[in-house]
């Protein structure tokens, strides 16, 4: 660990669309915790420089109806998907952003049928895709098998500090 890395607070701003998600202060409660340790991890451990007055991040939580209405509009691709991530500014990893990382927007019913089918529990998932789309907020991608082992190992370190096993344990590597 890097003893002078500066950890800032992490503040979100959270929209609920879709009430199945359920109660908001649960989710930013859960979301706060697992970003929070996604970025003192990436502080700590791999000296990710941070603005020192704090991050923001706005997090929307929603369905699969505006996920496929938004993954149409930015990506051309007319379905929903699990997560997608907006970041403020295009930075490439190890960085220093801004003090707005950007969006991150989330499907509860395609996450919901993936942690079924994955057989795990869905916080689980949700930890894991907030964890997924920081990353993309701060630089890293997946276009490649090198980025993809890269982004997936991060992934994995982070979610071992939330005491969450890897999710790609059983997957292919990248």
């Amino acid at each position: 660990m890097t003893p002078d890395a500066t950890v800032p607070a992490v503040e979100l701003a959270i929209t609920v669309e879709d009430a199945g998600w359920g109660d908001e202060n649960r989710l930013e409660a859960e979301a706060g915790r697992v970003l929070g340790t996604a970025v003192r991890y990436l502080a700590e451990t791999i000296a990710q420089p941070f603005p020192e007055d704090g991050l923001e991040i706005s997090l929307l939580f929603t369905g699969d109806d505006a996920m496929r209405r938004v993954n149409a509009q930015w990506r051309a691709k007319d379905q929903p998907t699990n997560v997608l991530s907006f970041p403020s500014r295009q930075i490439a990893p190890g960085n220093m952003p801004d003090g707005m990382l950007g969006d991150i927007v989330l499907a509860r019913e395609t996450i919901v049928r993936e942690a079924e089918g994955d057989s795990i529990p869905l916080d689980n998932h949700v930890a894991h895709l907030l964890v997924h789309g920081l990353l993309h907020l701060i630089g890293y991608d997946h276009m490649t098998d090198a980025e993809a082992r890269q982004m997936e190992n991060l992934e994995t370190r982070i979610l071992s500090e939330l005491g969450l096993s890897d999710p790609y344990a059983n997957t292919d590597p990248a």
